[in-house]
Protein backbone atom coordinates (compact mmCIF):
# COMPACT_ATOMS: atom_id res chain seq x y z
CA UNK A 1 0.00 0.00 0.00
CA UNK A 2 1.19 3.67 -0.88
CA UNK A 3 2.36 5.97 1.73
CA UNK A 4 -0.09 8.17 0.38
CA UNK A 5 -3.32 6.52 1.03
CA UNK A 6 -1.52 5.40 4.41
CA UNK A 7 -2.00 9.17 5.55
CA UNK A 8 -5.83 9.36 3.92
CA UNK A 9 -7.58 10.74 6.68
CA UNK A 10 -11.26 11.39 6.70
CA UNK A 11 -12.74 13.77 9.38
CA UNK A 12 -15.40 12.14 10.66
CA UNK A 13 -12.80 8.91 11.96
CA UNK A 14 -11.45 8.74 15.08
CA UNK A 15 -7.92 8.01 15.29
CA UNK A 16 -8.90 4.24 16.32
CA UNK A 17 -11.46 3.87 13.30
CA UNK A 18 -8.89 5.33 10.64
CA UNK A 19 -5.86 2.91 11.83
CA UNK A 20 -8.36 0.16 11.55
CA UNK A 21 -9.26 1.25 8.06
CA UNK A 22 -5.50 1.44 7.18
CA UNK A 23 -4.63 -1.94 8.12
CA UNK A 24 -7.34 -3.49 6.75
CA UNK A 25 -5.82 -1.72 3.71
CA UNK A 26 -2.92 -4.15 4.09
CA UNK A 27 -3.99 -7.65 2.20
CA UNK A 28 -2.08 -9.75 4.55
CA UNK A 29 -4.42 -13.07 3.75
CA UNK A 30 -2.32 -16.35 5.23
CA UNK A 31 -3.46 -19.40 3.26
CA UNK A 32 -1.71 -21.48 5.99
CA UNK A 33 1.21 -23.75 5.75
CA UNK A 34 3.57 -21.06 4.69
CA UNK A 35 1.38 -19.47 1.85
CA UNK A 36 0.66 -16.08 2.72
CA UNK A 37 0.54 -12.20 2.03
CA UNK A 38 3.41 -11.22 4.05
CA UNK A 39 2.70 -8.76 6.95
CA UNK A 40 5.72 -6.35 6.42
CA UNK A 41 4.05 -3.73 4.99
CA UNK A 42 1.85 -3.51 7.92
CA UNK A 43 3.95 -4.57 10.67
CA UNK A 44 6.24 -1.17 9.01
CA UNK A 45 3.19 0.59 9.53
CA UNK A 46 2.71 -0.37 13.41
CA UNK A 47 6.35 -0.15 14.10
CA UNK A 48 6.37 3.69 12.72
CA UNK A 49 3.41 4.67 15.09
CA UNK A 50 5.03 2.87 18.26
CA UNK A 51 8.14 5.25 17.12
CA UNK A 52 6.43 8.02 16.87
CA UNK A 53 5.10 7.66 19.99
CA UNK A 54 8.27 7.74 21.71
CA UNK A 55 8.77 3.18 21.71
CA UNK A 56 11.16 1.45 20.48
CA UNK A 57 9.90 -1.17 18.45
CA UNK A 58 11.54 -4.40 17.25
CA UNK A 59 10.79 -5.89 14.63
CA UNK A 60 11.02 -9.93 13.97
CA UNK A 61 10.97 -11.61 10.85
CA UNK A 62 10.96 -15.52 10.81
CA UNK A 63 11.24 -15.41 6.99
CA UNK A 64 11.72 -12.69 4.93
CA UNK A 65 8.52 -10.57 4.93
CA UNK A 66 6.72 -12.72 7.77
CA UNK A 67 7.27 -9.71 10.56
CA UNK A 68 6.20 -9.48 14.25
CA UNK A 69 6.27 -5.88 16.27
CA UNK A 70 6.84 -5.46 19.90
CA UNK A 71 7.74 -2.84 21.87
CA UNK A 72 7.97 -2.42 25.83
CA UNK A 73 6.01 0.70 27.87
CA UNK A 74 7.76 1.30 31.26
CA UNK A 75 4.57 1.31 33.97
CA UNK A 76 4.60 3.36 36.90
CA UNK A 77 5.00 -0.17 39.26
CA UNK A 78 7.58 -1.46 36.71
CA UNK A 79 8.16 -3.65 40.23
CA UNK A 80 4.80 -5.64 38.99
CA UNK A 81 4.42 -8.45 36.89
CA UNK A 82 4.08 -7.11 32.97
CA UNK A 83 0.77 -7.30 30.78
CA UNK A 84 0.96 -8.48 27.30
CA UNK A 85 -1.32 -6.45 24.87
CA UNK A 86 -1.40 -8.23 21.80
CA UNK A 87 -2.80 -8.89 18.43
CA UNK A 88 -2.24 -10.68 14.93
CA UNK A 89 -1.50 -8.58 11.55
CA UNK A 90 -2.83 -11.73 8.97
CA UNK A 91 -5.85 -12.63 8.11
CA UNK A 92 -7.80 -15.22 6.34
CA UNK A 93 -8.57 -15.03 2.89
CA UNK A 94 -11.46 -13.56 1.31
CA UNK A 95 -12.93 -14.03 -1.84
CA UNK A 96 -14.32 -10.85 -3.11
CA UNK A 97 -17.14 -12.33 -5.36
CA UNK A 98 -18.82 -13.30 -2.36
CA UNK A 99 -18.45 -9.83 -0.74
CA UNK A 100 -20.85 -6.71 -0.41
CA UNK A 101 -17.67 -4.47 -0.51
CA UNK A 102 -14.29 -4.78 -1.45
CA UNK A 103 -12.86 -7.09 1.15
CA UNK A 104 -9.72 -4.57 1.53
CA UNK A 105 -10.82 -1.61 1.36
CA UNK A 106 -11.66 -0.45 4.28
CA UNK A 107 -15.02 0.77 3.28
CA UNK A 108 -17.26 3.18 5.62
CA UNK A 109 -21.01 2.46 5.30
CA UNK A 110 -23.65 2.42 7.80
CA UNK A 111 -21.76 3.96 10.29
CA UNK A 112 -19.37 0.47 10.12
CA UNK A 113 -16.20 -0.20 9.16
CA UNK A 114 -16.03 -2.85 6.86
CA UNK A 115 -13.29 -5.39 5.67
CA UNK A 116 -11.37 -8.14 6.41
CA UNK A 117 -10.05 -8.13 9.39
CA UNK A 118 -12.68 -5.29 11.05
CA UNK A 119 -13.72 -8.14 13.30
CA UNK A 120 -10.15 -10.50 13.49
CA UNK A 121 -8.50 -8.61 14.42
CA UNK A 122 -7.43 -5.49 12.88
CA UNK A 123 -9.85 -3.52 14.79
CA UNK A 124 -8.28 -4.94 18.39
CA UNK A 125 -5.04 -4.00 16.70
CA UNK A 126 -6.00 -0.19 16.40
CA UNK A 127 -7.67 -0.28 19.66
CA UNK A 128 -4.26 -1.17 21.18
CA UNK A 129 -2.37 1.39 19.66
CA UNK A 130 -4.79 4.50 20.06
CA UNK A 131 -5.08 3.12 23.80
CA UNK A 132 -1.07 3.77 23.99
CA UNK A 133 -0.94 6.69 22.33
CA UNK A 134 -3.27 7.82 24.59
CA UNK A 135 -1.78 7.43 28.01
CA UNK A 136 1.56 8.37 26.20
CA UNK A 137 0.55 11.85 24.20
CA UNK A 138 -0.73 12.86 27.65
CA UNK A 139 2.05 12.11 29.65
CA UNK A 140 1.05 9.39 31.56
CA UNK A 141 2.29 5.59 31.85
CA UNK A 142 0.18 2.32 32.27
CA UNK A 143 0.35 0.82 35.76
CA UNK A 144 2.39 -1.45 35.23
CA UNK A 145 5.17 -2.40 31.82
CA UNK A 146 2.93 -3.14 29.18
CA UNK A 147 4.70 -5.38 26.26
CA UNK A 148 2.74 -4.31 22.99
CA UNK A 149 3.11 -7.16 20.48
CA UNK A 150 1.59 -7.95 17.13
CA UNK A 151 2.19 -10.67 15.64
CA UNK A 152 2.23 -12.27 12.35
CA UNK A 153 0.79 -16.03 11.04
CA UNK A 154 -1.84 -16.67 13.75
CA UNK A 155 -4.24 -17.85 11.38
CA UNK A 156 -1.74 -20.83 10.75
CA UNK A 157 -1.17 -21.34 14.37
CA UNK A 158 1.76 -18.33 14.82
CA UNK A 159 4.23 -21.04 13.86
CA UNK A 160 6.01 -18.14 11.80
CA UNK A 161 4.49 -15.45 14.44
CA UNK A 162 4.07 -15.71 18.34
CA UNK A 163 5.79 -19.38 18.33
CA UNK A 164 8.82 -18.50 16.51
CA UNK A 165 9.27 -15.59 18.89
CA UNK A 166 8.07 -17.42 22.51
CA UNK A 167 10.95 -19.50 21.37
CA UNK A 168 13.45 -17.66 19.91
CA UNK A 169 13.11 -14.13 21.84
CA UNK A 170 11.33 -15.17 24.78
CA UNK A 171 13.44 -12.23 26.79
CA UNK A 172 10.45 -9.77 24.74
CA UNK A 173 8.50 -11.01 27.28
CA UNK A 174 10.67 -11.15 30.40
CA UNK A 175 8.61 -10.46 33.65
CA UNK A 176 4.99 -10.54 32.02
CA UNK A 177 2.46 -12.95 34.02
CA UNK A 178 -0.84 -12.12 32.02
CA UNK A 179 -1.55 -11.47 28.31
CA UNK A 180 -4.84 -10.20 27.03
CA UNK A 181 -5.88 -10.68 23.27
CA UNK A 182 -8.88 -11.20 20.84
CA UNK A 183 -12.03 -13.10 20.71
CA UNK A 184 -13.54 -11.76 23.73
CA UNK A 185 -15.22 -9.00 25.38
CA UNK A 186 -17.79 -8.15 23.13
CA UNK A 187 -21.21 -7.72 23.65
CA UNK A 188 -23.79 -9.99 23.27
CA UNK A 189 -27.69 -10.10 23.82
CA UNK A 190 -29.18 -12.75 26.20
CA UNK A 191 -33.05 -12.30 26.24
CA UNK A 192 -32.39 -8.87 26.64
CA UNK A 193 -29.44 -8.76 29.04
CA UNK A 194 -26.11 -6.88 27.08
CA UNK A 195 -23.36 -9.77 28.28
CA UNK A 196 -19.87 -9.40 28.07
CA UNK A 197 -17.98 -12.53 27.52
CA UNK A 198 -14.55 -12.69 28.83
CA UNK A 199 -12.64 -15.32 26.97
CA UNK A 200 -10.98 -17.54 30.03
CA UNK A 201 -10.54 -20.40 27.82
CA UNK A 202 -9.74 -22.03 24.68
CA UNK A 203 -10.08 -25.32 23.11
CA UNK A 204 -6.72 -27.03 22.13
CA UNK A 205 -5.88 -27.66 18.24
CA UNK A 206 -5.19 -30.83 16.46
CA UNK A 207 -4.93 -30.14 12.45
CA UNK A 208 -4.69 -33.53 10.82
CA UNK A 209 -4.49 -35.25 7.17
CA UNK A 210 -6.52 -38.20 6.49
CA UNK A 211 -5.52 -40.46 3.71
CA UNK A 212 -7.16 -43.33 1.54
CA UNK A 213 -4.66 -45.90 -0.23
CA UNK A 214 -6.36 -47.84 -3.58
CA UNK A 215 -4.94 -48.79 -6.63
CA UNK A 216 -5.24 -46.91 -9.53
CA UNK A 217 -7.08 -47.97 -12.79
CA UNK A 218 -8.82 -46.60 -15.65
CA UNK A 219 -12.12 -44.89 -14.78
CA UNK A 220 -14.07 -47.40 -16.63
CA UNK A 221 -13.61 -50.02 -14.45
CA UNK A 222 -15.79 -51.84 -12.07
CA UNK A 223 -13.33 -51.04 -9.50
CA UNK A 224 -13.88 -51.87 -5.52
CA UNK A 225 -10.58 -50.82 -4.46
CA UNK A 226 -11.38 -47.05 -4.95
CA UNK A 227 -9.61 -44.69 -2.95
CA UNK A 228 -11.60 -41.89 -3.26
CA UNK A 229 -14.80 -43.50 -2.38
CA UNK A 230 -12.51 -44.92 0.44
CA UNK A 231 -12.21 -41.40 1.86
CA UNK A 232 -15.33 -40.03 1.54
CA UNK A 233 -17.42 -42.97 3.62
CA UNK A 234 -14.09 -41.81 6.62
CA UNK A 235 -14.92 -38.03 6.03
CA UNK A 236 -18.50 -38.64 6.36
CA UNK A 237 -18.24 -40.93 9.32
CA UNK A 238 -16.05 -38.34 11.30
CA UNK A 239 -17.78 -35.28 10.03
CA UNK A 240 -21.35 -36.44 11.04
CA UNK A 241 -19.81 -38.21 13.94
CA UNK A 242 -22.21 -36.56 16.93
CA UNK A 243 -19.33 -35.76 20.01
CA UNK A 244 -20.80 -35.10 23.33
CA UNK A 245 -21.75 -32.29 24.83
CA UNK A 246 -18.90 -32.01 27.92
CA UNK A 247 -18.84 -29.30 30.25
CA UNK A 248 -15.30 -27.97 31.87
CA UNK A 249 -15.26 -25.39 34.36
CA UNK A 250 -16.05 -22.41 32.48
CA UNK A 251 -18.62 -23.68 30.32
CA UNK A 252 -20.47 -24.85 33.68
CA UNK A 253 -20.25 -21.24 34.80
CA UNK A 254 -21.28 -19.74 31.57
CA UNK A 255 -24.44 -22.03 31.39
CA UNK A 256 -25.47 -21.27 34.87
CA UNK A 257 -25.63 -17.85 34.31
CA UNK A 258 -27.27 -18.06 31.14
CA UNK A 259 -29.87 -20.29 32.79
CA UNK A 260 -30.21 -17.57 35.48
CA UNK A 261 -30.95 -15.15 32.75
CA UNK A 262 -33.55 -17.05 31.37
CA UNK A 263 -35.08 -17.74 34.56
CA UNK A 264 -34.03 -22.11 34.02
CA UNK A 265 -33.12 -24.22 36.75
CA UNK A 266 -29.36 -25.18 35.35
CA UNK A 267 -29.60 -28.60 36.99
CA UNK A 268 -32.44 -29.21 34.79
CA UNK A 269 -32.44 -27.61 31.64
CA UNK A 270 -29.70 -28.87 28.42
CA UNK A 271 -26.83 -27.02 28.48
CA UNK A 272 -27.05 -27.45 24.54
CA UNK A 273 -30.50 -26.43 24.40
CA UNK A 274 -30.25 -23.30 26.33
CA UNK A 275 -27.09 -22.15 24.68
CA UNK A 276 -29.18 -22.39 21.40
CA UNK A 277 -31.78 -19.83 23.08
CA UNK A 278 -29.13 -16.80 22.95
CA UNK A 279 -29.60 -17.15 19.19
CA UNK A 280 -26.75 -15.19 17.74
CA UNK A 281 -24.52 -14.96 20.83
CA UNK A 282 -24.46 -18.43 20.78
CA UNK A 283 -22.29 -18.94 17.72
CA UNK A 284 -18.95 -19.48 19.57
CA UNK A 285 -20.77 -20.71 22.68
CA UNK A 286 -22.27 -23.76 21.09
CA UNK A 287 -18.76 -25.36 19.92
CA UNK A 288 -17.58 -24.98 23.56
CA UNK A 289 -19.41 -27.77 24.72
CA UNK A 290 -18.60 -30.66 22.65
CA UNK A 291 -15.04 -31.81 20.87
CA UNK A 292 -15.69 -30.71 16.99
CA UNK A 293 -14.03 -32.56 13.70
CA UNK A 294 -14.76 -30.77 10.92
CA UNK A 295 -13.25 -31.53 7.28
CA UNK A 296 -11.91 -28.54 5.65
CA UNK A 297 -10.20 -29.80 2.89
CA UNK A 298 -10.26 -32.33 -0.38
CA UNK A 299 -7.98 -33.53 -2.51
CA UNK A 300 -7.82 -36.60 -5.09
CA UNK A 301 -7.02 -37.22 -8.97
CA UNK A 302 -6.05 -35.65 -11.48
CA UNK A 303 -7.37 -36.51 -14.83
CA UNK A 304 -11.44 -37.20 -15.20
CA UNK A 305 -11.10 -40.87 -16.40
CA UNK A 306 -8.31 -42.00 -13.75
CA UNK A 307 -9.54 -43.72 -10.69
CA UNK A 308 -6.46 -41.92 -8.64
CA UNK A 309 -4.33 -44.62 -5.74
CA UNK A 310 -4.56 -42.09 -2.88
CA UNK A 311 -6.92 -39.79 -1.78
CA UNK A 312 -6.55 -37.20 1.41
CA UNK A 313 -8.72 -34.85 3.22
CA UNK A 314 -7.89 -32.01 5.95
CA UNK A 315 -9.84 -31.86 8.91
CA UNK A 316 -9.98 -29.44 11.69
CA UNK A 317 -10.10 -31.25 15.26
CA UNK A 318 -11.10 -29.06 18.79
CA UNK A 319 -11.55 -30.58 21.62
CA UNK A 320 -11.56 -29.47 25.16
CA UNK A 321 -8.70 -28.33 27.04
CA UNK A 322 -8.62 -31.41 29.48
CA UNK A 323 -9.89 -33.73 26.20
CA UNK A 324 -6.96 -33.34 23.98
CA UNK A 325 -5.17 -36.79 24.83
CA UNK A 326 -6.55 -40.03 23.05
CA UNK A 327 -8.18 -37.43 20.81
CA UNK A 328 -6.30 -39.22 17.52
CA UNK A 329 -6.88 -42.36 18.62
CA UNK A 330 -11.28 -42.18 18.64
CA UNK A 331 -10.81 -40.35 15.51
CA UNK A 332 -9.14 -43.74 14.00
CA UNK A 333 -11.61 -45.54 15.63
CA UNK A 334 -14.15 -43.83 13.78
CA UNK A 335 -12.72 -43.25 10.17
CA UNK A 336 -11.42 -46.79 10.41
CA UNK A 337 -8.45 -48.51 10.86
CA UNK A 338 -7.47 -48.84 6.81
CA UNK A 339 -7.54 -44.94 7.02
CA UNK A 340 -3.68 -43.17 7.69
CA UNK A 341 -3.76 -39.92 9.87
CA UNK A 342 -0.86 -37.98 9.77
CA UNK A 343 -0.97 -35.15 12.59
CA UNK A 344 0.10 -31.35 11.09
CA UNK A 345 -0.42 -28.87 13.48
CA UNK A 346 -0.86 -29.72 17.42
CA UNK A 347 -1.47 -27.11 20.21
CA UNK A 348 -2.67 -27.24 23.75
CA UNK A 349 -5.90 -25.82 25.22
CA UNK A 350 -6.17 -22.97 28.23
CA UNK A 351 -8.44 -22.62 30.78
CA UNK A 352 -7.84 -20.03 33.76
CA UNK A 353 -10.51 -18.97 36.53
CA UNK A 354 -12.55 -16.52 36.32
CA UNK A 355 -11.35 -14.31 38.80
CA UNK A 356 -8.69 -12.61 40.61
CA UNK A 357 -7.07 -8.64 40.03
CA UNK A 358 -7.14 -8.77 35.84
CA UNK A 359 -10.81 -10.49 35.92
CA UNK A 360 -11.90 -7.40 38.12
CA UNK A 361 -9.94 -4.78 36.34
CA UNK A 362 -11.12 -6.05 33.01
CA UNK A 363 -14.83 -5.90 34.51
CA UNK A 364 -14.75 -2.67 36.35
CA UNK A 365 -13.53 -1.13 32.99
CA UNK A 366 -16.45 -2.35 31.29
CA UNK A 367 -18.99 -1.33 33.60
CA UNK A 368 -17.23 2.30 33.93
CA UNK A 369 -18.83 2.64 30.48
CA UNK A 370 -21.55 0.54 30.11
CA UNK A 371 -23.43 0.08 33.90
CA UNK A 372 -25.75 -1.95 32.65
CA UNK A 373 -22.84 -4.91 31.55
CA UNK A 374 -23.30 -8.07 32.77
CA UNK A 375 -19.66 -10.05 32.24
CA UNK A 376 -19.60 -13.48 31.97
CA UNK A 377 -16.99 -16.22 31.20
CA UNK A 378 -16.77 -18.29 28.23
CA UNK A 379 -14.15 -21.05 26.65
CA UNK A 380 -13.33 -20.05 22.50
CA UNK A 381 -13.94 -22.67 20.39
CA UNK A 382 -10.74 -21.51 18.39
CA UNK A 383 -7.79 -20.41 19.91
CA UNK A 384 -5.55 -17.25 19.44
CA UNK A 385 -1.96 -16.31 20.34
CA UNK A 386 -2.30 -17.02 23.72
CA UNK A 387 -1.59 -20.16 23.01
CA UNK A 388 2.02 -19.59 22.37
CA UNK A 389 2.57 -17.20 25.45
CA UNK A 390 1.33 -19.83 27.39
CA UNK A 391 4.83 -21.48 27.15
CA UNK A 392 6.25 -18.58 28.96
CA UNK A 393 4.06 -19.18 31.61
CA UNK A 394 1.94 -16.25 30.81
CA UNK A 395 -1.60 -16.66 31.59
CA UNK A 396 -3.83 -15.38 28.02
CA UNK A 397 -7.49 -13.64 28.43
CA UNK A 398 -9.64 -12.88 25.29
CA UNK A 399 -10.39 -8.61 26.11
CA UNK A 400 -11.26 -6.98 22.89
CA UNK A 401 -14.22 -5.16 24.48
CA UNK A 402 -17.03 -3.87 21.63
CA UNK A 403 -20.22 -2.61 23.00
CA UNK A 404 -22.46 -3.70 19.67
CA UNK A 405 -25.93 -3.72 18.44
CA UNK A 406 -28.17 -6.55 20.04
CA UNK A 407 -29.01 -7.41 16.54
CA UNK A 408 -25.71 -7.92 15.15
CA UNK A 409 -24.07 -11.42 14.78
CA UNK A 410 -20.66 -10.48 15.58
CA UNK A 411 -19.59 -13.97 16.09
CA UNK A 412 -21.04 -15.01 12.77
CA UNK A 413 -18.50 -12.66 11.13
CA UNK A 414 -15.08 -14.19 12.05
CA UNK A 415 -13.76 -16.07 9.06
CA UNK A 416 -17.12 -15.13 7.23
CA UNK A 417 -17.70 -12.78 4.82
CA UNK A 418 -18.84 -8.93 4.79
CA UNK A 419 -16.66 -8.40 7.97
CA UNK A 420 -17.98 -5.34 9.63
CA UNK A 421 -17.46 -3.56 13.38
CA UNK A 422 -19.60 -0.25 14.33
CA UNK A 423 -17.53 2.73 14.52
CA UNK A 424 -18.33 3.58 17.85
CA UNK A 425 -17.80 0.21 19.28
CA UNK A 426 -13.98 0.63 18.29
CA UNK A 427 -14.40 4.15 19.97
CA UNK A 428 -16.14 2.44 23.08
CA UNK A 429 -13.15 -0.36 22.93
CA UNK A 430 -10.61 2.35 22.90
CA UNK A 431 -11.90 3.97 25.77
CA UNK A 432 -12.01 0.70 28.23
CA UNK A 433 -8.66 -0.37 26.84
CA UNK A 434 -7.32 3.44 28.28
CA UNK A 435 -8.94 2.63 31.83
CA UNK A 436 -7.64 -0.97 32.11
CA UNK A 437 -4.07 0.04 31.58
CA UNK A 438 -4.32 3.24 33.63
CA UNK A 439 -5.82 0.71 36.66
CA UNK A 440 -4.63 -2.60 36.39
Amino acid sequence: MSQERTETTEPHLSETARIARDLIRFDTSNRGNGDANREADAAAYVAAYLAELGLEPTTIESEPGRASVVARVAGREPELPALVLHGHLDVVPADPANWSVDPFAGEIRDGMLWGRGAVDMKDMDAMILTAIAELLRAGERPRRDVVVAFFADEENGGIYGSHHLVDHHPELFAGAGAAISEVGGYSVDIAGTRAYLIQTGEKSLDWIRLRARGTAAHGSRVWRDNAVTRLAEAVAALGRHEWPVALCDTTRELVDAIAEIFGEDPHEVDPEQLVLRTGAGGGFIHASLRTTTNPTVLQAGYKHNVIPDTAEALVDVRTLPTSQAGILDEVQRIVGDDIEIEALHSDIGLEVPFGGELVDAMTASLRKHDPEARVLPYLLSGGTDNKALSKLGITGYGFAPLRLPADLDFPGMFHGVDERVPLDALDFGHRVLVDLLRDY
